[in-house]
């Protein structure tokens, strides 16, 4: 049976002139009739449409029309339906952030690849981090840290040398982002289930910002992350070419 598709593209010149290219070929259909969306752009896009699709469970076969492309498959207008046929589903969960303003707001958000705390001020960040309730870190001294998935381990996390986790690891990746002290903690790997609580220290001398894949709170003095497990995202990868594949790849280049 032939997939409804769904086809969808970011503002990318690329993106733009392939979507009524693909839609011509293999028709296109609205969301609500739709068995697969198809995304056109890059890696900042496919984010975007995991995010606007949480909750429908519908699978996203990703084609690079963008810059990097690593949740993306090569692009061509030929053959797509073999491709959709054959390719790998690959289920991950987001981060879920709460954080907490200085002003008393909460901020709930979710995120695919990493929630980063980050320095807002000339100062550096003064952290506290608690894991299941137990103080792990009394005073991390740091530009930032942040909380990777292994869906996003190779993005943000890895430019802060942290660690390219296997995508079906049951774990997450706790970086710290140019640490001053301790000078040399590198971070942490925690349980997926682990409850991780980041306490700002001095937050009216050293503010800090909270990020969730580009949603960010401003001056926050508490942030709560932990794994989604409630919400599922569906991502599909040609045969032979799926995430655990490109992830273990990644470490040998």
């Amino acid at each position: 049976m032939t997939p409804k598709i769904h086809f969808t593209a970011s503002e990318a010149e690329m993106a733009q002139q392939a979507l009524p290219v693909l839609s011509a070929l293999y028709g296109t259909v609205d969301l609500d009739r739709a068995d697969v969306v198809v995304a056109l752009g890059g890696d900042g896009f496919m984010l975007q449409t995991l995010h606007s699709l949480t909750g429908r469970g519908l699978p996203v076969y990703g084609m690079n029309r963008g810059t990097v492309g690593f949740l993306m498959n090569g692009f061509a207008e030929e053959g797509l339906l073999e491709r959709l046929d054959a390719a790998e589903e690959t289920v991950i969960n987001p981060l879920r952030m709460r954080a907490f303003g200085a002003d008393g707001s909460v901020h709930e958000a979710l995120a695919i690849n990493e929630v980063s705390m980050l320095r807002e001020g000339p100062q550096a960040a003064k952290l506290r981090i608690h894991v299941d309730g137990r103080m792990r870190m009394e005073e991390l001294v740091c530009d930032g840290a942040l909380i990777a998935t292994p869906a996003g381990s190779t993005a943000y996390n890895y430019s802060a040398h942290g660690p390219i986790l296997p995508i079906n690891s049951e774990v997450l990746a706790l970086t710290a982002i140019a640490p001053f002290r301790p000078r040399r903690w590198r971070g942490a790997l925690l349980p997926k289930t682990a409850q991780v609580e980041v306490e700002v220290l001095t937050p009216e001398r050293r503010p800090v910002m909270a990020d969730a894949d580009s949603r960010f709170v401003r001056n926050v003095v508490r942030v709560q992350i932990s794994s989604a497990q409630d919400v599922r995202h569906r991502l599909l990868f040609d045969s032979g070419h799926g995430l655990e594949e490109r992830l273990l790849r990644e470490q040998f280049v």
